[in-house]
């Protein structure tokens, strides 16, 4: 469902896909090639919500954005299944886990891994090209480019995917 709210209204690509059971309400942007899944809300009332290129929002995410808290997730980006996103920084080329947890102001850096079931706090920043874990969410280590490189190809089985159910 596309819903407005007030005065706002989601602004869409003519080029991505969202599936029938997702819910995306007011200020909401998705850029070319992002898909949004199977009962997934992108609820966009009190602030914007910016959903990058290629990015792929897994079923029944949650993704929110508090007044003074927008939500910009980059491009290449994975949302994994059940997460919650709420007044965040997401770079380019992030695989959030399933389950993970991301609260307001927090900053999430380029070619990043948040581990499934993970809880970013509030105003927590993370550097580029790094393994995030935990309750609460911590640095475990570095990405080798080989991670980059398979985290960036996993993405792209979601873009093929999305074509095919249009």
């Amino acid at each position: 469902m596309i819903k407005r709210y007030k005065n706002k209204e989601p602004n869409l690509d003519n080029n991505l896909y969202i599936s029938e059971t997702s819910v995306v309400i007011g200020d909401v942007t998705i850029k070319k090639n992002a898909s949004i899944w199977f009962g997934a809300v992108l609820r966009g009332d009190e602030a914007p919500i910016v959903v990058g290129e290629n990015t792929n929002i897994q079923d029944n995410c949650v993704i929110h954005a508090d007044e003074g808290n927008n939500v910009i997730i980059g491009d290449g980006c994975t949302i994994g299944h059940g997460a919650i996103i709420h007044g965040c920084n997401i770079k380019n080329n992030v695989l959030v886990g399933m389950g993970a947890i991301i609260l307001n102001g927090a900053k999430i850096g380029n070619n990043t891994i948040i581990g499934a079931g993970s809880l970013v706090t509030q105003n927590k920043e993370f550097e580029d090209g790094v393994l995030i874990f935990g309750n609460p969410a911590k640095v475990v280590r570095k990405l080798t480019e080989e991670e980059i490189e398979e985290n960036k190809k996993a993405c792209l089985i979601y873009l093929k995917a999305s074509k095919e159910y249009k």
